[in-house]
C-alpha cells in the first residue's frame, strides 16, 4: 500500500511544526521536520568554516554530512544539536542556505527517502511544491506578520533571548522576502492546497481543523 504523505507549507511563525507534530500523532504518522535539516545543514556549514553565501562549498559539506532525525532529536555526524539549531542566529544562516540548489539538492534526496518507510506529516516551505509535489493532501498555513512575530518574540523571551518586538518583526519580514523571492524553490502556496488562516486561532484549533481537512481529503480518494 502507498504511504500518506500530507504536506503542511507556509512563511516563519505559522506554527507549522508544533501542527505538524501534533497532526501526526493523531494520525499514527511519521513527523518530519524539514526545517530541522536546513538547520542543520547550515549548522554543518558554519561549524566546518564554510562560506554560507557559496553554493558550491555549501553543497559539497551538506553532501559530506551525516543528518539524522531521531525520536525528536536532531543530530550532526552523530552530535545531537537539537536545541542549538532553534537559535536565532542558526535560523538566518538557514534561511541563507536555503537559496543554494546545490544544498536543496542534496536534501531534497534526504526528505523523499522518508516516504518509502511509512505515512508521513512533513512541514516546511516547498514540501507540497517541489519535495512531495504529488502529495495525498496539501496544507497551507498563514498568519499575519504581526501576529507571527508576536508568537516567535514571546517564543524567544520564554527562552531567554533578549530581543525588542520590532526586531523579530524585522526579522519575519526580511525572512518573508528572502522565501518568497528566491530563485530556487520559492515559497508559494502549492497547487491543491487548502490554506488555513491560523492568525486569530489557538493550536488545538488549527490542529483540529487540519486533520479534518486530511481525512474529508483521504476520504474522497
Amino acid at each position: 500500500m502507498k504511504h500518506v504523505v500530507v504536506t503542511i507549507d507556509g512563511p516563519a511563525g505559522t506554527g507549522k511544526s508544533t501542527v505538524a507534530r501534533m497532526v501526526a500523532q493523531r494520525l499514527g504518522y511519521l513527523y518530519l521536520d524539514t526545517g530541522a535539516l536546513y538547520r542543520a545543514a547550515a549548522l554543518a556549514v558554519d561549524g566546518a568554516g564554510g562560506d554560507i553565501d557559496d553554493n558550491a562549498e555549501c553543497g559539497r559539506i551538506v553532501s559530506e554530512t551525516t543528518i539524522e532525525l531521531k525520536d525528536n532529536r536532531v543530530e550532526v555526524n552523530g552530535t545531537d544539536v537539537t536545541d542549538e539549531i532553534r537559535s536565532s542566529r542558526v535560523s538566518t544562516l538557514s534561511s541563507r542556505i536555503a537559496v543554494h540548489p546545490s544544498v536543496r539538492k542534496v536534501l531534497l534526496a534526504v526528505q523523499r527517502a522518508f516516504s518509502d518507510q511509512q505515512s508521513l506529516v512533513v512541514e516546511g516551505r516547498d514540501t507540497g511544491s517541489v519535495v512531495f509535489p504529488d502529495a495525498s493532501v496539501k496544507i497551507y498555513l498563514d498568519a499575519s506578520a504581526t501576529e507571527r512575530a508576536r508568537r516567535r518574540h514571546e517564543e524567544m523571551i520564554s527562552k531567554g533571548v533578549a530581543v525588542s518586538f520590532d526586531q523579530v518583526l524585522t526579522d519575519v519580514k526580511n525572512r518573508d522576502q528572502r522565501d518568497i523571492s528566491r530563485q530556487t524553490a520559492p515559497l508559494v502556496v502549492p497547487e491543491h492546497a487548502i490554506v488555513v488562516d491560523t492568525t486569530h486561532l489557538t493550536v488545538a484549533g488549527v490542529v483540529q481543523k487540519v486533520v479534518e481537512v486530511i481525512q474529508e481529503k483521504l476520504a474522497d480518494k
